[in-house]
């Protein structure tokens, strides 16, 4: 299930000198090809390209493991084109039979709570997430025979038990549903520009830059060139740069890593309506016979959010259009009227056009380049990746260190160039 969106980014305190800044715009007043050299020698230096929730997150894990690490983004940390920018994103651990996806959200949960509690501003939502069947499937029996054996206290509900609880929504057509009420919404673009100011407070570097095509000579890049005409030098480096992956890498990603277009539509709440605030209105998702919507209580007077899971047509993230089509708002607004029938009329106050990273099967890609040894790939977050954050930054931290083998799901071996969506 997806949780996409993007929206302008805010500065949180980046510590950018003039020189990267600089470098981001061309590197002018540098001279090429100058060469960034290494600094505390000592230490083990690796390059993160991408500075969305995985990039963010390995280049903090890296931190903590004793790296001296550059953290890389042309445009800035969950910045407006990125699948990582945006205001909130879901966090849940109902994932039917993949118990990994489960553990991987509650681990990551622990992360994104800390993070919450040190921040000016709260990270993390606890409304709790709400989904809901037109029957009782497989999805919602192996979730809740997860959730049981992690010690999760989910619950199973009957239609007539939701429509007490939840009134705002009309539940016609519904036979069963699964309350996560440990979990909710993560405030994204916040987040991810938060954990890189502490990353830099703490000692991490941060470089506004873009890193043109990599190339290497034998089994190792060594260098990545940067758009100024620096190389930028590291003993390992991690490229984390969403759905720029298949753009960096064209023979090897470029039809196992695909982004679609998504549309995102925030409407006003009821004037002094508490129904639809958080504590009263959970996240939610219709599973709707497999066409899912989702979307949140008005979190932080942002307005109620509403979204189609579902693949929209393939982009380029650099050039496709963000303004958002006639046919898409008519869409979420006639399942807006069906399903939260005190919301008719409800004004459309905001709208966002982002993209997922598909990987072919949905799941997460963290792996090494097949043929240059000092390279992890990290990317297919696939719509339900930000949650994730925190672990898949382990993960990959893991594999640039040899702490970790390479978990097998997550494996380049089993991305296929047919997109095939297994994972929900």
């Amino acid at each position: 299930m997806a949780e996409g969106s993007t929206s302008r980014p805010e500065a949180v305190g980046l510590n950018v000198t003039r020189r990267s800044l600089l470098i981001g715009a061309g590197g002018a007043a540098v001279s090429a090809p100058a060469i960034v050299r290494a600094q505390g020698l000592s230490r083990p230096h690796t390059a993160v390209i991408g500075a969305g929730v995985f990039g963010a997150w390995t280049a903090e894990q890296l931190r903590r493991a004793g790296h001296r690490v550059t953290l890389v983004d042309p445009w800035g940390p969950a910045h407006s084109r990125a699948s990582s920018g945006g205001e909130s994103r879901m966090t849940r651990g109902a994932y039917g039979k993949d118990e990994i996806y489960t553990r991987m959200a509650l681990a990551s949960l622990a992360e994104w709570k800390q993070l919450s509690a040190a921040a000016g501003l709260p990270i993390f939502a606890p409304h709790g997430v709400l989904f809901f069947f037109p029957r009782e499937e497989d999805y919602l029996r192996d979730s809740l025979a997860v959730h049981r054996r992690l010690g999760l206290a989910t619950e199973a509900l009957s239609a007539a038990e939701m429509a007490r609880r939840f009134p705002m929504i009309d539940f016609a057509g519904i036979s069963t549903g699964l309350f996560e009420p440990e979990f909710g919404a993560l405030m994204a673009r916040r987040a991810v520009q938060t954990l890189v100011a502490g990353f830099i407070a703490a000692g991490g570097e941060y470089r506004s830059a873009m890193v043109t095509r990599p190339e290497a000579a034998g089994k190792k890049l060594q260098a990545a060139t940067l758009a100024s005409g620096e190389r930028l030098e590291a003993d390992k480096f991690v490229f984390a740069c969403g759905p720029w992956m298949g753009k960096l890498f064209p023979e090897l990603l470029a039809k196992r890593i695909v982004a679609t277009r998504q549309e995102v539509f925030y409407f006003a709440a009821p004037p002094g309506d508490p129904l639809f605030q958080p504590g009263r209105m959970p996240g939610w998702a219709d599973f709707n016979d497999g066409d899912i919507f989702y979307g949140f209580p008005d979190l932080e007077a942002r307005g109620m959010k509403f979204a189609h899971d579902a693949h929209g047509a393939v982009v380029d993230p650099d050039t496709q259009s963000r303004r958002p089509t006639e046919q898409a708002i008519a869409e979420v607004i006639a399942f807006r009227d069906r399903r939260f029938p005190r919301l008719r009329g409800a004004p459309l106050i905001g709208a966002e056009v982002c993209q997922y990273e598909n990987s072919s099967n949905g799941d997460f890609l963290i792996d090494r380049h097949p043929e240059w040894e000092d390279v992890v790939l990290v990317g297919g977050g696939s719509g339900h990746g930000f949650k994730h954050g925190p672990e898949v930054g382990r993960y990959a931290a893991g594999l640039v260190t040899g702490a970790m083998p390479v978990e097998p799901r997550f494996s380049l071996a089993t991305k296929g160039e047919t997109q095939k969506r297994e994972v929900h």
